[in-house]
């Protein structure tokens, strides 16, 4: 199966010993970079609805982006990401083996790269799929990547041998996924917490169990659909009676501690 996960805003790009590889979208990645570096503080501020001090952070992220980086300027994607679906995936503590099962079965959707290998070196940037950033091919990323990254999930998902993609993204960025064109059958787990004996989904909490989602599939080399109903990480359990064909719901008591 392959599987996909939202990006992260936060970054930790502290250095590793592990070497990068190079993503498939460098070249459109250079492209947008481009694009954004020639909008005003005024414009980055609007496009992510960011701060001044965030908006001039990216402006100089995106002037400093280069089309063959140092090595000192980039990090293995998996790596570099640090918001909460990262800390379920806890790349960091993935041994060799796990990361060389990931770097096939593993994909992150990106606005400014398209779609990564958890190994694939990134340089720092901000900038969500959902950007209305004008380019040549329409107003907004959705319409910049058009079919490329489903083609490249069916292209990766035939060299792997498989027709199953788990989404572990939210629906901004897996939205980048044109269904037209994406092959593969899609199971996308919920997460729900239960207090006063009624489920809901809390976003923190849902977007870390999707990473340890990510990261059951690994440690389990999970091939057969039937290894995502087995995930049991933080406490939460499969409920059959609130599931829907493609849709498993997975469900445990509110946490006392976030």
């Amino acid at each position: 199966m392959l599987t996909v996960i939202s990006p992260a805003k936060s970054l930790d790009m502290e250095p590793v010993t592990i070497t990068p590889t190079a993503p498939a979208f460098q070249e459109d990645a250079v492209r947008l970079s481009k694009t954004a570096r020639n909008l005003t503080l005024g414009g980055l501020k609007s496009l992510m609805g960011i701060s001044d001090d965030l908006a001039r952070l990216n402006r100089d992220r995106f002037k400093a982006f280069a089309a063959t980086p140092a090595d000192h300027a980039v990090k293995p994607a998996a790596l570099a990401f640090n918001g909460d679906t990262y800390q379920g995936l806890e790349a960091k503590t993935l041994d060799d083996s796990d990361l060389a099962f990931a770097q096939d079965h593993l994909r992150i959707l990106s606005g400014l790269y398209g779609l990564l290998r958890p190994l694939d070196a990134i340089q720092p940037y901000r900038l969500e799929m959902g950007s209305r950033l004008k380019t040549r091919r329409g107003k907004s990323l959705y319409d910049y990547w058009g079919d490329q990254i489903a083609k490249a999930l069916n292209a990766q998902a035939e060299a792997v041998a498989t027709d199953t993609l788990v989404n572990c993204a939210s629906q901004e960025y897996f939205g980048a996924a044109d269904r037209k064109a994406l092959k593969l059958r899609v199971i996308t787990p919920q997460f729900l917490e239960v207090k006063d004996d009624k489920p809901r989904m809390v976003s923190f909490f849902a977007k870390r169990a999707r990473g340890a989602m990510a990261r059951h599939l690994i440690a389990t080399r999970a091939t057969d659909p039937a290894a995502v109903l087995e995930f049991s990480a933080g406490g939460y359990a499969h409920d059959p009676d609130l599931s829907e064909d493609l849709k498993p719901v997975f469900v445990r008591p509110y946490p006392d501690v976030a």
